[in-house]
């Protein structure tokens, strides 16, 4: 019996990282660790799953090196092994996905695109206008995750409160809003309310996640 070669052995070890890929729970645990590290049971309530399930797909996220731990107290945090090379997969695999897969562009059309048509602001973009010091950024996350990492200046209203803390946003210059990623509808539904209150706003074309992953520059809350 021929032994494995070195190329079958890589492919073996990268098929399994596509194995832990390959659930939306565990997807979406991820994004929400691209935000900043975070205990299982802040974890079961943000993604609305019960602590062992979340702990069962943590754990497979872990096996295959996306994860890490490290514990504090009583609590297990996790975290992102690497977090450009992390958000980085995930973005490919959300580019092939929206080029290949006729749901996916379905729901980008009929809830994503219906509440922002217009093209989003490029991260290089938004570093230009930030020199010029003429917009004010939003980051409607909430405050938790603001307080482990923003963009430089970001005003931070949760989208729950936007309505009662309208009088924050000066409207007289444009807002560009952001949340946790490109397919986060805190940003989009920030933007369709803003609009239709007469207020110049655009979204950033993904989140603080894929900002940070740049190497461009963040803020946190001492």
């Amino acid at each position: 019996m021929s032994s494995i070669g070195p190329k079958q052995s890589i492919f073996a070890s990268l098929a399994e990282v596509a194995q832990a890929l390959g659930h939306a729970h565990r997807l979406e645990l991820l994004e929400h660790l691209a935000q900043g590290e975070r205990s299982v049971e802040e974890l079961s309530v943000r993604a609305n799953l019960n602590f062992a399930n979340t702990s069962r797909h943590l754990q497979i996220l872990r096996r295959a090196r996306l994860v890490d731990t490290q514990r504090r107290g009583k609590h297990v945090l996790y975290r992102l092994a690497g977090d450009t090379e992390v958000v980085e997969l995930t973005q490919a695999l959300g580019r092939v996905g929206q080029r290949n897969l006729a749901e996916v562009d379905r729901v980008m059309t009929d809830y994503f695109r219906a509440r922002d048509a217009l093209e989003a602001v490029s991260r290089q973009d938004l570093v230009s206008r930030l020199r010029d010091g003429l917009i004010t950024i939003l980051d409607v996350r909430p405050e938790d995750e603001f307080a482990l990492g923003h963009l430089p200046g970001a005003l931070n209203i949760p989208l729950g409160e936007l309505e009662r803390r309208l009088g924050e946003l000066p409207v007289n210059r444009e807002v560009i809003a952001y949340c946790r990623g490109p397919y986060c509808v805190l940003s989009f539904e920030a933007v369709a309310a803003l609009r239709a209150r007469g207020y110049l706003v655009h979204r950033l074309e993904d989140g603080y996640p894929e900002w940070k992953a740049a190497g461009l520059p963040t803020e946190a809350v001492a």
